[in-house]
Formats: structure tokens, sequence, C-alpha cells
């Protein structure tokens, strides 16, 4: 029903193949996207540069969100080779151990600052620079979890920076509609991968996710990628500033 061939997609996030944003790279490209793919440090190099190869994509560059110079050598190169963007999918996400495990009400303050920045302005950072290379428009997503609307159990301080990201999503969704650049945060229910592998006794949170979902089913990430080719493409222009839960309904039970 639609079709992204000849767009232009940046993924920042891709871990492994387990991962979201790989899910929605992968989505991207069957539905004829030309990517653009990041991989964090050196130590990830070697687990992404090979999943972003299989993909064709054109452009694999390294991104540490807290680097401004990798920032702006990465849109660089996009603007170099493209001159353009349609799509950022933005799917990371960080914070310290000892904040992330302890109570909300414990959080350092350089812990807090450090998961806000990472999982929240840095979305902000990139929708900037992606703006200037969306002068059609274009469409921006990140990642969220429904602990960012209700209380879930060693959660932790990401419920609170989850619901700045949701926050952010609607404002910029209404400052850049004008110009035709749709936002949206994707908010998939639990999910076996490795940044929810930091998160206490996430296997109890994936099968009380099965057990009560509608569905009775997890989402994967070819679910997401599904859903997130579909809000890329000139089909979904009309939609924007939305959380958009992919879980099988288990977000509204109680």
């Amino acid at each position: 029903m639609f079709d992204l061939t000849g767009q232009k997609a940046l993924v920042v996030g891709v871990a492994n193949d387990q991962s979201i944003a790989y899910g929605c790279a992968r989505a991207f490209r069957a539905q004829g996207a030309d990517l653009a793919v990041t991989y964090l440090n050196e130590k990830a190099e070697p687990h992404v540069r090979p999943l972003a190869e299989v993909l064709g994509a054109q452009i694999i560059a390294p991104l540490d969100v807290r680097d401004e110079t990798q920032l702006d050598a990465l849109f660089a190169q996009i603007a170099g080779k493209w001159g353009r963007l349609d799509t950022l999918l933005h799917s990371i996400a960080y914070s310290r151990k000892e904040d992330l495990h302890g109570r909300v009400i414990d959080c350092s303050a350089d812990g807090f600052g450090e998961a806000m920045d990472i999982s929240v302005h840095s979305f902000l950072r990139m929708i900037r620079k992606a703006e200037l290379l969306m002068s059609q428009g274009g469409t921006c997503m990140t990642v969220s979890f429904m602990g960012a609307q209700k209380v879930v159990d060693n959660y932790g301080v990401m419920g609170p920076v989850k619901a700045a990201l949701e926050a952010v999503t609607r404002y910029a969704a209404v400052e850049l509609g004008p110009k035709g650049i749709s936002v949206h945060a994707l908010s998939p229910g639990p999910l076996r991968t490795r940044a929810a592998s930091g998160i206490a006794a996430f296997d109890a949170l994936l099968n009380d996710a099965a057990e009560r979902a509608p569905t009775h089913q997890l989402a994967t990430i070819d679910d997401v990628g599904a859903y997130a080719a579909f809000l890329a493409s000139r089909e979904a222009f009309n939609v924007t500033g939305v959380v958009h839960p992919i879980d099988g309904g288990y977000s509204i039970l109680g």
C-alpha cells in the first residue's frame, strides 16, 4: 500500500540484530528506502557494520550523540551524498545502573541530566539538523515505552525520562507541522532487546505482557518496523504528534 523507494532514511540506535532500530532499518529497506546507519563506537562497530552492509546501507558512520563533532560530520555526510533526508529514526536511551535500579527520588542530579541528554535532548539535536535537510517534508521518530505513562516496576528513572521524550515529540510536531515534517514516538510493549536486559525482573514483565495482552502476543521488532515504515510513507503525512502503542493491546489494560 505504500512505497519508500528513493527515500533517504537515517537510523540511529542499531546495536545488534535484536534492536528495535534494526527492525525499523530492515523495514525501511524492504520498502525501498536508502539507508544511513550509525554505530556507537569502535566496540560496537563489528556488531553493527555487517548488519548495515547486508541492508545495503549507503552511509555507515560512528555516532556518540554526546559528541557534537560526530553529529555534525554525520549530517554533513548525508547532505553531501544525498542532499536531503526524508526519515530520521532515533532509538537510543541511557541511564546509569545505579540510577536505573534505585528509587527515582534518589537519582543523582548528574545521572538524571545524563539520562535526559542522551535519551531526550539528543532527539531534539538531531531533529534540528534533519529539519535543514527536509525542505520537502519528512518524518522524525523516536522510541518510548509505556513506563512513560504508567509506573512500571524496576523501570526507575527511565519512566520520567521517556515521559519527557513523549512531551518533546508533541511540541516538535506542532512546531514542524507547517513544514510538512511529522514527529512520532513509537511505544512497543516489552521486547527482549539488549537495552531491556538492564531492567531488573524483565522476564516477569515479558511473561505478564504475553499472558495479559489481548492478542497474547509480544510485539516484535518486525511489528515496530512495519509500523515505522508506514509512518515514513507519504500516506501517513497527516498523522503527527502521536505516541503509537505497538503492544498487542497490553497498554490498554489497567
